[in-house]
């Protein structure tokens, strides 16, 4: 029987992960049946599914999840492959993962699907969130909320989406009242992990000399790719 749960090591991208990225459903679905772990992750915590949804392979898409794939399986910036589809206006990848139960609100002050939609200015998947219950007034500690981000990038499409289904005209990030404070309590209760934390302090070490000297310490490939990923910031008050 194939292992379709196995959670991977951190390595490098696997044959799993390129077949799915580049449509092959041939060769992925080969690869199930031989066994191959269907949520193996790279070193960014990517999984296959992340994969096939930033490239819209909707028949990859349906062979992992029916795999056993981790619908809402989380990256290094904590993105769904959900939010990978939304980004990429996959408007058929995201019905499949809605069909799977894919989360349509994540956590709070986290960027969602609908946040995800806006940045890539999909109104369509805008609109489809939406009729999936998404929360317009959903606040990003670093973008605000989807209208936020669909006004910012001139995405007025999207924009009108959101305003014609009640997305409040007047938010804004000093209005909201999510302030400092509550963004820090988040944070504070949902701690980094331990391969973070020590991430951050060698980063914090060698400062701008890192991508130089991690290569030459003698690490292993994937931890060398791994310290030198630079994460965007936590938040930032707008």
């Amino acid at each position: 029987m194939a292992n379709t749960h196995g959670l991977g090591f951190w390595t490098d991208r696997s044959a799993v992960h390129e077949a799915a990225a580049q449509g092959r459903a041939l060769q992925l679905q080969q690869l199930i049946e031989g066994g191959a772990a269907v949520n193996i992750v790279a070193v960014d915590s990517i999984t296959p599914l992340h994969e096939a949804c930033i490239q819209g392979q909707t028949q990859c898409v349906r062979l992992l999840l029916d795999a056993g794939a981790q619908v809402d399986a989380r990256n290094i910036d904590g993105s769904t492959p959900l939010c990978d589809a939304c980004a990429a206006g996959s408007l058929e990848c995201v019905k499949l993962l809605l069909e799977y139960g894919a989360t349509v609100n994540p956590p709070l002050f986290t960027f969602s699907p609908l946040h995800e939609a806006c940045m890539g200015g999909n109104s369509n998947c805008v609109q489809l969130m939406i009729d999936q219950g998404a929360f317009m007034e959903a606040h990003d500690c670093h973008y605000g909320t989807p209208l936020h981000v669909a006004c910012a990038r001139q995405h007025y499409d999207c924009a009108k989406v959101l305003l014609n289904a009640g997305a409040n005209v007047n938010a804004a990030n000093t209005q909201s009242r999510i302030p400092f404070l509550f963004c820090l309590e988040f944070y504070e209760n949902s701690p980094l992990s331990l391969q973070q934390i020590s991430r951050v302090a060698v980063r914090r070490t060698l400062g701008t000399r890192a991508c130089e000297v991690v290569p030459k310490l003698g690490l292993p490939k994937r931890i060398v790719r791994f310290l030198s990923y630079i994460p965007p910031p936590v938040f930032e008050i707008l």
